[in-house]
């Protein structure tokens, strides 16, 4: 399939192949559902944690006699009916990511591709390469392509220092390499905006 391909000015300047395997597929709601469920318990730090007996301060002696204080039977002072005593039961550390295999992965990316591209919101642009640094002249570039908010996916080769330092102050504005490109930072974003030299990349990781 073919697209044009824009520079930053929204002018034609081209057109590229699209592989219709990667931006072509059907779409598969429920995959999407589970890869983004995948990302969000990766991201998960499940770091709340309380101090069990063993970690709390205080002696592991017994308190006073077996017998004889008229007192229940204790172990130790660390116990939680005692004060500063651990919390019963309480939280520990946990990793809340599960596995989800390459297959289920590629074929998420594919579908969450394919659905940006069939409502015509990848915009293949040839190069991210711009001569100021300035916000305002980006911004008002931009502004040409109606967009709510946009991620330019750039090429492994880098990003053009001008184009990181003007785009980094504009709202709803983000860049990734092409490395990075996860399902749910493409359907967050109203517009993809693709560097033309990453559709060859992404392609051979995809295919």
């Amino acid at each position: 399939m073919k697209r044009e391909v824009l520079n930053l000015k929204n002018k034609t300047v081209g057109d590229i192949d699209l592989d219709a395997n990667i931006f072509g597929v059907r779409n598969l709601p429920d995959l999407i559902h589970h890869y983004i469920r995948y990302q969000n318990a990766k991201s998960r730090q499940g770091s709340h944690k309380t101090k069990s007996r063993s970690e709390v301060r205080g002696r592991s002696k017994k308190p006073f006699s077996q017998k004889g204080t008229g007192n229940a039977r204790q172990g130790s002072n660390k116990p939680p009916n005692f004060r500063g005593g651990a919390v019963s039961m309480g939280p520990i550390n946990r990793d809340y990511s599960f596995s989800l295999n390459k297959k289920e992965k590629k074929l998420a990316l594919k579908s969450a591709l394919s659905i940006k591209n069939s409502e015509d919101k990848i915009i293949i642009i040839d190069t991210f390469e711009i001569k100021s640094f300035k916000t305002k002249d980006l911004f008002s570039d931009l502004k040409k392509f109606n967009y709510e908010s946009a991620l330019f996916i750039h090429s492994e080769s880098g990003l053009d220092k001008n184009f990181m330092l003007a785009s980094s102050n504009i709202p709803k504005v983000s860049t990734l390499n092409q490395k990075g490109i996860n399902v749910k930072d493409l359907i967050t974003f109203d517009k993809i905006f693709i560097e033309k030299q990453s559709i060859n990349e992404i392609s051979k990781r995809l295919s």
